[in-house]
């Protein structure tokens, strides 16, 4: 007796076995839930599996150096394909192994073995996202909302700028340098156009401030409360003319300037100001559109993909399920 005999064998016991089962009216079960869960177990495996490789294909693409390596639009379209990907070999996997190891169904129209079978790769699909959610969902959940909180964050940052917050900055970076609130300051952007107020030009004839033996000049220029007086008119984008006087006077003390001189120094320096928290804002808010674009794309695709996925997962049970009856 050769293997196709023995084939033919077993399919004759097995549906003489189904119809003995339905004449004798033991129930038939229309869902095989160890098919289901076999074929959920393996399309999750396999799905796991994928990703890590391309996680590791992604990472090997992306160089610190600038300029080398794969670009964001490159990896973005290759990390696309490659989720679309993952979903059709995993979904296919998991519903043809659904629908292959399913009981059979005796006595069942061919039209309702069809609904059953694309139900049972549904069903496996379905398990196996649950479960990779549930396994990985701190960490896919943190890569995808990473996009929207950086978008938000930085959303959030660029309004409090414009309402003023960037004012403020220019305060902090002139009094860090010290608690007496005269301390020269040279951290931070703003630092830059509160301390360039106060140079001296070379040709100037005006008294030199005070120095120490070693002629070193001792005496720092009132960064701090120049940088307040900034901080208070700068959200509204006008320096009082009094203001714009009382430092003038200083920047003329401390530089040699005619107060003419002087003054007009401090009204291009608020300018420049003014200019790089603009300049600020508007990448902040650029860089939060992107985000959130690209926090709205992840989720799409994403979508698309497990749609995908679904489907393939349902006609694999189908091939599946025929290739059983067979």
């Amino acid at each position: 007796m050769n293997s196709a005999e023995i084939a033919d064998g077993l399919r004759v016991n097995e549906r003489a076995a189904s119809s003995r089962a339905l004449l004798s009216g033991a129930p038939v079960g229309a869902v095989s839930w160890d098919a289901i869960l076999a074929g959920a177990a393996g399309a999750a495996a396999l799905s796991l599996l994928l990703l890590m490789l391309g996680v590791g294909l992604g990472l090997s693409s992306i160089s610190p150096w600038t300029n080398r390596g794969a670009s964001a639009a490159a990896i973005g379209i290759s990390t696309i394909a490659w989720l679309t990907f993952t979903q059709l070999a995993a979904s296919g996997m998991g519903g043809y192994l659904a629908g292959r190891l399913r009981s059979k169904w005796a006595g069942v129209h061919t039209d309702e073995v069809y609904f059953r079978d694309t139900a049972h790769g549904f069903l496996a699909w379905a398990v196996a996202t649950l479960l990779t959610a549930a396994l990985l969902g701190s960490t896919v959940s943190g890569i995808v909302g990473a996009g929207a909180q950086a978008g938000a964050s930085v959303a959030g940052g660029a309004a409090t700028m414009a309402a003023g917050g960037g004012a403020a900055a220019i305060g902090a970076a002139a009094s860090s340098g010290g608690g007496s609130g005269n301390a020269p300051s040279t951290s931070g952007p703003m630092g830059y156009f509160l301390d360039s107020l106060y140079r001296r030009d070379a040709s100037s004839t005006a008294a030199a401030p005070a120095t120490d033996s070693a002629g070193t000049d001792r005496s720092p220029p009132p960064t701090a409360e120049i940088g307040r007086i900034f901080a208070a008119s700068i959200g509204s984008g006008n320096l009082p003319p009094a203001d714009l006087k009382y430092v003038g006077q200083t920047v003329a003390q401390r530089t040699g300037l005619s107060q003419q001189d002087a003054e007009k120094r401090v009204a291009d320096t608020y300018a420049a100001a003014q200019a790089k928290l603009r300049d600020t804002e508007a990448a902040a808010r650029d860089v939060a559109d992107k985000a959130r674009k690209a926090a709205t794309y992840a989720v799409l695709w994403m979508f698309i993909s497990l749609l995908v996925g679904a489907f393939i997962a349902s006609l694999a049970a189908t091939y599946g399920g025929r290739r059983r009856d067979l």
